[in-house]
C-alpha cells in the first residue's frame, strides 16, 4: 500500500475509533468535535488548549474554546492524546503516535520547550521499587528541568 494511502487509512481508523468512543459516552460526533480531533492528529509536537483552538478554527471557524475544552478529555479518554503536566500555568498535550514504551520529558525552564525521550528503564524501575515496598505502581513520570541550547546562547 502506498505511504499516503496507508496514512489516510490510519487517519480514518483513528477518526472512526474516536467517533465510536464518543458514541459510547452518549455524545455525537459533531463537525466541531471532529475538527478538534483532526487538528490534534495533525499536531507533531506538544501543544496547549489554546494552540489546539487555533488549529481547529483553521479547519472549522465555528469551533469554540468551550468545544476544545470539552473535547480534550474525550481525546485523552480514548487514548488519542496524552496530557503532559509540566507543573506550569497550563497543561500541554501530545498526540499519541503509536509509539511504545515509557517516555520522559526534558523541559526548558526558560522557553518551556518539551522534548520527549524514550526511557524504557523507567517502567522496570517503577515496578521494581514498588514491589520492594509491597506496592503496585499506578502511574509514574520522569521530567528533567533543563535549559535548552537556544536559551543558553541567548544568555551569553
Amino acid at each position: 500500500m502506498p505511504r499516503k494511502s496507508h496514512q489516510r487509512q490510519q487517519e480514518t481508523d483513528r477518526s472512526d475509533a474516536f467517533r465510536a468512543y464518543i458514541a459510547q459516552q452518549g455524545l455525537r460526533g459533531t463537525r466541531q468535535r471532529m475538527a478538534v480531533h483532526e487538528a490534534a492528529l495533525a499536531a507533531t509536537s506538544h501543544y496547549t488548549a489554546d494552540d489546539l483552538l487555533q488549529r481547529a478554527k483553521a479547519i472549522d471557524t465555528t469551533v469554540s474554546r468551550a468545544t476544545v475544552y470539552r473535547t480534550l478529555p474525550l481525546l485523552v479518554g480514548c487514548g488519542a492524546v496524552r496530557e503532559v503536566d509540566v507543573g506550569r500555568d497550563h497543561t500541554y498535550y501530545l498526540t499519541e503516535n503509536g509509539g511504545s514504551g515509557f517516555r520522559a520529558q526534558l523541559i526548558c525552564e526558560q522557553c518551556e520547550t518539551i522534548v520527549e525521550v524514550e526511557a524504557p528503564f523507567m517502567e522496570w524501575y517503577g515496578k521494581a521499587v514498588a514491589a520492594k515496598h509491597d506496592m503496585r505502581p499506578v502511574s509514574q513520570r520522569l521530567q528533567v528541568s533543563a535549559v535548552c541550547s537556544k536559551c543558553q546562547q541567548s544568555k551569553s
